[in-house]
């Protein structure tokens, strides 16, 4: 049903991004599922970088909507089957801000918006947007998420 939804919305889950560095990707404990922060990678190159402003928020909320899939693909990778996901708990975005930018939020709505897209109900989520000096790589954001399964 949720693999439906996906392609519905033209999304092709990729391979889920290998690590940058000593961590894994997703740790259970219990029922939750705590996925690692995402950046904008697509085969293994960060397609989003650079500093966030005004004047690219546009490009910005398309690095954090391919944050959103990749976090998709990590729990696929995981679950095998994204139906067992029960709830989207929190996600915590993270902008590679300019000086002086506070939209933070509104370049993380479409990785929100996506996960209420798929799973409705089950998709709507705590949050944070926070502006940052620097992410990983130069990318323009990294979202990591919490989320309960079965």
């Amino acid at each position: 049903m949720i693999n439906e939804r996906i392609e519905s919305l033209g999304i092709k889950l990729p391979n889920p991004p290998t690590p940058a560095g000593s961590y894994v990707p997703v740790v259970r404990t219990g029922n939750l599922l705590f996925v690692s922060g995402q950046i904008p990678i697509e085969d293994d190159k960060v397609v989003y970088t650079g500093k966030v402003s005004d004047g690219n928020i546009e490009t910005a909320q398309k690095s954090a909507r391919m944050c959103a899939i990749n976090i998709l693909a990590q729990l696929k990778s995981e679950l095998g089957d994204l139906d067992k996901i029960t709830k989207i708990v929190r996600l915590s975005g993270f902008v590679n801000s300019e000086p002086g930018f506070s939209q933070q939020p509104k370049v993380i709505n479409p990785a929100s918006d996506l996960f209420f897209e798929i799973f409705g109900e089950k998709g709507k989520h705590s949050r944070i947007a926070v502006g940052v000096a620097s992410l990983p790589l130069n990318s323009m954001t990294e979202i990591d998420a919490v989320v309960e399964t079965e």
